[in-house]
């Protein structure tokens, strides 16, 4: 069941006395609960019949205790507890006896997130009986692209190819991130409108000629003056590019050159990548200047950089952009 549909039976009606939104992606954790909490209960009467409460500062009969209570004035009674892994485990054998006979009245709510509740507890067991459990896995990177195309498609509007593949690879799989972005994005052009490259330059804070996208194109080709031009700006100008996420980005992007050489048959390119066919023949340019040898190597030397950008193997005279710089070097020769 994915968020939409679980929020279209609720729409409908179709209400369950308990619902766990459990799992390691926190977004369609977030979109389900916040659509619960804000249109199960009339804004008017949610001081009487919505309670909202958090796991680290409740147990578990507290969270039992509200919902045997009955609605005053609205039809349910919605009890949400949020952070609801942050209550000892131990507490949650409470769940399963209230679940024996819930208040047919009241809508409990749990968000479980960062992790999944135990399959084995009887709690799990007792909601997956009566209730819902929705289960929000993390998407992989290569579809990510995909999922922003299908966000933008449902807000209305376009998007180019590039700015896909800038906010993918910019953001990565957290897709609370990449959500938040796109919403600041929407209202800046009119419905049916197409999200460029250059809305996204000026409004996601990426330089448009020395960004880390234009840095790993040029380490693609195996271009030293443009690395040097990038990396050079990159280091007068540390706060507005910080060295994690040029160092993130370019560890994504050696794995995808490591799938390219790795594929067997390269019409299955694009799929594998998670990028537009077009953009294949800049990997295929990359794998022809990078054996797998010599990939493995500069995986090796973005991690030591990591390294020494937390102070390991660093006297702490060496600043971010001469990591980066003597790393550039490393990678391209």
């Amino acid at each position: 069941m994915t968020d939409k549909e679980l929020i279209n039976d609720i729409k409908v009606g179709n209400l369950k006395p308990v619902y766990l939104l459990t799992g390691d992606e926190n977004h369609y954790i977030d979109v389900v609960s916040d659509y619960i909490e804000n249109n199960i209960v009339d804004p008017s009467l949610r001081d009487f019949d919505q309670t909202v409460l958090y796991g680290k500062d409740v147990a578990m009969a507290d969270v039992i205790g509200n919902a045997k209570r009955f609605p005053v004035m609205s039809p349910v009674h919605v009890v949400l507890v949020k952070e609801a892994q942050d209550i000892d485990i131990k507490q949650w054998d409470a769940v399963a006896n209230y679940l024996k006979q819930p208040v047919p009245q009241t809508m409990l709510v749990f968000c479980y997130r960062h992790k999944k509740l135990d399959k084995r507890t009887a709690a799990y067991k007792a909601i997956a009986k009566v209730g819902v459990v929705f289960e929000a896995s993390k998407l992989y990177d290569n579809q990510v692209p995909t999922w922003i195309r299908n966000n933008v498609q449902s807000n209305g509007f376009v998007i180019s190819e590039k700015a896909v593949m800038m906010l993918a690879d910019y953001l990565g799989s957290d897709l609370a991130k990449v959500s938040n972005e796109l919403s600041k994005l929407y209202p800046l052009i009119p419905n049916g409108g197409e999200i460029t490259e250059q809305l996204v330059e000026q409004q996601v804070g990426i330089s448009k000629d020395f960004n880390v996208f234009e840095l790993q194109n040029a380490i693609g080709r195996r271009d030293p003056v443009m690395c040097n031009r990038i990396i050079n700006y990159f280091a007068a100008n540390p706060k507005k590019n910080p060295i994690q996420p040029i160092l993130a980005v370019l560890y994504g992007y050696f794995l995808k050159i490591m799938y390219y050489h790795q594929l067997e048959n390269k019409s299955d390119a694009a799929k594998v990548l998670g990028c537009p066919p077009s953009f294949v023949k800049d990997y295929a340019q990359a794998a022809a200047n990078y054996s797998l040898g010599k990939l493995a190597s500069c995986i090796g030397y973005l991690y030591e950089a990591d390294l020494r950008s937390k102070g390991v193997r660093n006297s702490g005279n060496v600043t971010d952009g001469e990591i980066l710089k003597e790393m550039i070097f490393k990678i391209i020769h």
